[in-house]
Formats: structure tokens, C-alpha cells, sequence
């Protein structure tokens, strides 16, 4: 004790800050990380619907085609609408200009199976395993032409 009575205490630190309810930041944080995650899930779906659409539409498209000539056709017209999606003149190309529009690394027109979308509509008859190889690279070219964007 000190002369005079006055008793001295120790300096007393403020608590801890709570764990609940967090500061405005945290809060902020967790806001965008969820609008985030949101929007990412949002494209992913649409993404995906728009693949699913277009599989769904070339392979009705192409199953009322009875023959091998008549499926290779109707993927040539569906590929040449969906060519426009990204060149407005695509459609009008011939030859060796169309595949080699259509060429990608994964997809070989013109030194590939794809070679045969230039004159096997017209032939009287196909082989059937060359028409599928042909008609795999057309599928997937158009679904890819379909999901691009101008």
C-alpha cells in the first residue's frame, strides 16, 4: 500500500476481438468469393447446354440421312451454317479454303478423314468406316463452331 491509502493496480489490456461477428472486410471477402464462384458455375452451365444443344442438333439433323453420301452432306450444310457463327463469308468458301478453314490441331480436314467432305456427298457410294471417321471431325468441329463467339 501506498501512504495515502491509494491502492495502484496493474494496466489491464482490452479482450481479444471476438471470432464473431467478423470485420466489414472479411465480410467483403466472403462476397466476392461467392459472387465468384457464382458466376463461374453459371458460364460452366451454359457452357454445357450449349454443347449438349448443339449434339443434340446435328446428330437429329443427321440421323434421318439413310446412307453415308446423304450423312456427309447434311454435316457439310451443318457445318457451313455454323462456319458463320465466325467468318460471314465462310459459308461460300470451296475447296481446299473450306478445309482449311475447318483445320484445327484436333481436327484434320485437310490431310485427315475430313478430306472426305469435299467430294463425298457426291459419290455414289462410301466406305462406311472412312464416312465415320469423317462424319467424328465434323461433329466436333461443329459443336466447336457452335459454342464460338464473334
Amino acid at each position: 500500500m501506498m501512504p495515502g491509502g491509494l491502492v495502484l493496480r496493474d494496466v489491464h489490456r482490452p479482450p481479444a476481438p471476438p471470432f464473431w461477428p467478423p470485420a466489414p472486410g472479411w465480410w467483403l471477402v466472403v462476397a466476392v468469393l461467392v459472387v465468384a464462384t457464382a458466376i463461374f458455375l453459371f458460364v460452366r452451365r451454359r457452357r454445357a447446354r450449349r454443347r449438349a444443344a448443339a449434339i443434340a442438333l446435328f446428330d437429329a439433323s443427321l440421323r434421318a440421312a439413310t446412307t453415308p453420301t446423304q450423312q456427309l452432306g447434311g454435316a457439310s450444310e451443318l457445318l457451313r451454317r455454323a462456319a458463320r457463327r465466325v467468318r460471314d463469308d465462310a459459308d461460300r468458301l470451296d475447296g481446299d479454303a473450306w478445309l482449311a478453314f475447318l483445320d484445327t490441331p484436333r481436327t484434320p480436314f485437310v490431310d485427315g478423314p475430313g478430306r472426305l467432305l469435299l467430294d463425298g456427298p457426291f459419290r455414289p457410294s462410301i466406305d462406311a468406316t472412312e464416312a465415320d471417321d469423317a462424319m467424328h471431325l465434323a461433329r466436333e468441329r461443329f459443336i466447336e463452331l457452335m459454342q464460338a463467339r464473334r
